[in-house]
């Protein structure tokens, strides 16, 4: 089955969206070219990963670690879970997109929400990809000899502005994401340097950095929101900003986030497409909603830059419905077999879970948002709180 349907990184249920999506762009980009093996492969991969890794220690830690790691396992599970009963409920409706399927299950206004969830999720994803650019960048920036604190260049705004003009926006412009492949490819091989470098200091910075309270504690109480929010969060807010390694992955961390940027463009473009122009946009309409949504994005950056409970709301509220309640919803409406067959048992534990988390999910971000710290260095990167390594920090 053919399926449309990011973010949640290997990461994270909400990824599938956006891969479902992007492979199915790659398929139907037939007029203005072919996307060969390698390219949609790439394009994939780079949807899954891209710069959502980077977010995982901070699920991990509003998890509890050994429970994050579980987690991980059984997200991964449903969302595997997901995609077959995406293609079992394609190949009972006679249906081969996720959009026909639903339509076909629950009349247009089953195929409304799904498209408005399949907006938002890589939409708003695209405004956290400024604000982490514009964050990120500028402490780079700051390293650079002579760029003081009034300099530009260290100004979040001129730098999301700056990237949207000169990448973002053209490469966004391109109608055929076999294009991609190679800025998908550059994107994961930073991807693995910025491994690297976190790999590296983890060993260097952890005799400095004081142990955290229960750090190895097993679950806590933000267990839900982190399977909704598993794509968010930047690690290098640990690192301080005189540590030259750290800047290094920064800026590879923000070319990695400005390179993913155009694939989450090419969802959105493509809802759009398929609610309002029957799947086929002219050029001059391509050009023009490609601008519309990016001079959106950028905007909403450029006036809010803390979007922390924005994220959250749309882990909770956008992709766990596309992953964990729609699926399974119109699976058990199409499936013929027994209530007690296997596939409906799962099917419905699977949506109980779905509804679960979105519930208890959006209450706890509503009443626990997450913190909004702008980049303010750890207490440890100043030379008279590095000698107490012992100090406990609180969870």
């Amino acid at each position: 089955m053919e399926r449309r349907g990011r973010e949640p990184p290997p990461t994270a249920a909400h990824q599938v969206e956006t891969d479902d999506q992007t492979a199915l762009v790659s398929k139907r980009r037939n007029k203005g070219g072919n996307s060969g093996l390698a390219s949609a492969g790439f394009n994939i991969v780079n949807s899954i990963i891209g710069s959502g890794i980077i977010g995982l220690p901070y699920s991990m830690k509003e998890a509890g670690f050994p429970l994050g790691v579980l987690l991980l396992f059984v997200v991964a599970y449903i969302t595997d879970y997901s995609i077959i009963l995406l293609i079992k409920g394609g190949n009972l409706s006679s249906t081969n997109t996720y959009q026909e399927m639903v339509k076909k299950t629950y009349g247009l206004v089953g195929y409304l929400i799904l498209s408005t969830l399949q907006f938002l999720y890589p939409f708003i994803a695209m405004i956290s990809y400024n604000i982490i650019t514009g964050d990120t960048l500028t402490k780079v920036f700051q390293r650079i000899p002579g760029v003081g604190a009034d300099n530009v260049l260290t100004d979040r705004n001129f730098i999301i502005l700056l990237t949207t003009i000169i990448f973002t926006l053209p490469i966004s412009l391109y109608q055929d994401i076999a294009k991609l492949g190679k800025v998908s490819l550059s994107s994961l091989i930073l991807t693995i340097v910025i491994l690297i470098i976190v790999m590296v200091r983890t060993v260097t910075l952890s005799p400095q950095v004081p142990k955290s309270e229960n750090a190895w504690i097993f679950a806590k109480s933000n267990a839900v929101q982190a399977v909704g929010v598993m794509s968010f969060g930047d690690i290098f807010e640990n690192y301080c900003r005189d540590d030259n390694l750290a800047t290094f992955g920064r800026f590879c961390y923000g070319v990695t986030v400005i390179l993913t940027f155009p694939l989450e463009c090419f969802v959105t473009r493509e809802v759009i497409a398929n609610v309002f122009f029957h799947g086929n946009l002219s050029t001059v309409f391509h050009i023009v909603v490609t601008v519309v949504i990016v001079a959106v994005a950028t905007g909403v950056s450029l006036v809010y830059d803390c979007l922390g409970i924005v994220l959250e709301l749309n882990g909770v509220l956008s992709a766990t419905p596309l992953v964990f309640i729609i699926p399974t919803a119109c699976y058990l409406r199409l499936s013929k077999e027994r209530w007690n067959h296997s596939d409906n048992l799962i099917s419905c534990l699977i949506l109980a879970v779905g509804v679960l988390v979105m519930t208890v999910g959006f209450v706890l971000t509503i009443l626990h948002p997450q913190e909004c710290s702008h980049g303010k260095d750890m207490f440890y990167c100043f030379p008279s709180n590095v000698s107490f390594p012992n100090t406990t920090l609180p969870p």
